[in-house]
């Protein structure tokens, strides 16, 4: 064996402290990312330019494209329109349900970020569960498996893939085109639903599951008060425009007009400039309502003017946020009313909405004797609620759970559509066509472009951008070569099969305490090293790494869509290691077997 060099063994220490470090958790991971840059960089393993090309490169401009296109889809509803199809096939019995979520699931996960699937599915499937009288962990742990799946399809799915693809370039071979791992990424969904059909959903333990929040703040439906301007195109109008606005679960309780309620008013009855309506509301329409308030205006904010409410054009920011406190026992506001409690004249802060258990009130809000477990939706800056916090400590604070609904849902679709068509026909580079889906979402207001900048994980984009100069520097140093001939003069002999069994297994080990990214950075310029020792094409042993890396379900620490469901399933570590480890075999032979078919 050849003497390491000093580069070489600086790296070796810059990538042994890395990896210490990010399996104790003792730094964030878009610090270490940004550390691993600043290593390289002083140690003079890299040129200056060398490590800080992952800032931006190709698989971190991609992943944070993907990210703005996804909470485009979230907030646009096109993502509760997909998880709404999947309730309605999902059906009542277990193998039904199981089968349904988990090919929509992964269908869904292809073109999103993979825990993006899991979380909206997650309240979802809760509620079915005790619908349905199906334990939720016959059903949660199925969803993240389903949804790490889907994102072996296409390469945008994880960003194991985009940056083998980087590798790959890097290498002096083409670029992995969109579906280019898409016959193996079919086959493991489907393999996916048949091992829990048949095997996995008897080693799944039966425990109901427990809710993602704090159910006191899970009240359902709101009162809101609104008021009809003379400019709305609701006036001369009967209550079916409703749905029209975006509206979809407007319940009117009292219709006044002109001070005096309207007696059984039937389907004929139009609405008219200055009508009020005492309505019941879910938080989703409450959201879209103060966002969107072209056709209906809520009666507070018209009667206080909160600065910046009238003059805000439908998608822009709030100016104000909205925030929901529940009244605890002992408070002083308990037999107040919402007018006599003064927290406009106060703290500047708007009540917009109540929410209450029980039945329901069918007095004006601000006349509504508060009582305790009363739920109020407040409007007000950040400064003015921690105002009245502090002030109010019996009144327990919560974010507003709901989102708005913008007539833009056709519009967001097809804009992924078009993304996905373009980018499959190879056309234009596969950056190029998901960023400029992203800056459409912006273009037609299907996101705000302060929501776009926050829909990026600065977390995941900071570790990528120090990755990929890692991965570059064990290239640039030699070290990579060097392992993949110590690996050939070991493993080389054996059938290509069970080579890529054995860097699928090291792989899938590894990701366990580290990420896919982290994973490729280490063992992706190795795999390709290796095959060019053996000469072979490089393509089926980095995508070995990267599919261990996404598909590895031995524990729940692996992903982060188990330790999403890991509460709320109530499951136990042994779960994951029992249920996970035989389809985690299954998807290392098919990779293995499929590899060298496809990239021949």
């Amino acid at each position: 064996m050849h003497s390491l060099t000093t580069p070489q063994i600086t790296y070796l220490i810059i990538a042994v402290v890395t990896l210490v470090v990010l399996v104790t958790d003792r730094l964030r991971v878009d610090l270490v990312g940004l550390l691993i840059i600043l290593a390289l960089a002083l140690t003079g393993i890299l040129s200056p330019e060398q490590a800080f090309s992952g800032l931006g490169s190709e698989p971190a401009l991609v992943i944070a494209a993907i990210f703005v296109l996804s909470r485009a889809l979230q907030l646009t509803r096109v993502a509760d329109v997909v998880t709404g199809w999947i309730v309605r096939l999902a059906g009542a019995t277990e193998s039904r349900m199981l089968a349904v979520v988990m090919l929509g699931v992964s269908a869904f996960s292809t073109f999103t970020e993979h825990v993006t699937p899991t979380a909206i599915m997650l309240p979802v499937l809760l509620r079915l569960s005790r619908e349905r009288n199906i334990p939720a962990s016959k059903l949660l742990m199925p969803l993240s498996f389903a949804a790490s799946l889907g994102s072996t399809i296409a390469i945008i799915g994880a960003p194991a893939f985009l940056f083998a693809s980087a590798l790959l370039q890097k290498a002096g071979r083409p670029a992995l085109g969109l579906f280019s791992i898409a016959p193996i990424g079919l086959l493991l969904s489907i393999l996916g639903v048949l091992y829990v059909l048949l095997i996995g959903r008897f080693l799944l333990p039966a425990h109901r599951g427990q809710g993602t929040g704090n159910g006191i703040f899970e009240q359902g439906r709101y009162l809101a008060e609104v008021t009809i301007p003379s400019e709305s195109a609701l006036v001369g109008e009967g209550p079916d425009r409703f749905k029209k606005l975006g509206l979809q679960s407007f319940e009117i309780l009292k219709w006044m007009r002109c001070d005096k309620a309207l007696n059984s008013p039937g389907e004929s009855t139009r609405f008219a400039a200055g009508d009020t309506l005492l309505v019941r509301l879910t938080s989703d329409d409450l959201a879209t309502l103060r966002q969107e308030p072209e056709g209906l205006k809520l009666k507070p904010i018209e009667r206080f003017g909160l600065p910046g409410a009238e003059t805000q054009t439908p998608g822009e920011e709030l100016n104000a946020r909205l925030a929901q406190a529940v009244v605890m026992p002992g408070s002083d506001l308990i037999g107040c009313t919402i007018s006599k409690a003064g927290l406009q004249r106060r703290y500047g802060i708007v009540v917009v909405a109540l929410s209450r258990q029980g039945a329901p009130t069918s007095e004006a809000i601000d006349r509504v004797l508060l009582r305790a477990g009363d739920v109020l939706v407040l409007e007000g800056d950040e400064e003015e609620v921690r105002h009245l916090t502090e002030e109010q400590p019996s009144l327990l604070m919560a974010p507003f759970p709901g989102t708005p609904r913008p007539r833009t849902a056709k519009r967001a679709a097809a804009i992924m559509l078009g993304v996905i068509a373009i980018a499959s026909l190879n056309v234009f580079p596969l950056e190029v066509v998901v960023v400029a889906g992203a800056v459409a979402m912006v273009l037609f207001g299907c996101i705000t472009t302060n929501q776009a900048y926050e829909a990026v994980d600065t977390r995941i984009f900071l570790f990528i951008a120090g990755a990929i100069p890692l991965g570059m520097a064990m290239q640039k140093t030699g070290l990579a070569a060097l392992m993949g001939q110590l690996l050939h003069s070991w493993i080389g002999n054996l059938p290509e099969f069970w080579i890529l069994l054995a860097i699928f297994a090291a792989s899938g080990l590894l990701t366990q305490v580290l990420s896919d990214t982290a994973t490729l950075s280490v063992f992706g310029p190795v795999a390709i090293a290796f095959a060019h020792a053996m000469g072979r094409p490089p393509e089926p042993y980095v995508l070995a790494v990267a599919f261990a890396s996404v598909t590895s379900f031995l524990t729940p620490i692996a992903h982060w869509g188990n330790l999403l469901v890991f509460n709320p399933g109530q499951y136990r570590f042994m779960d994951f290691v029992k249920v996970g480890t035989p389809l985690t075999i299954l998807i290392a032979i098919v990779v293995a077997w499929m590899g060298p078919m496809i990239f021949r």
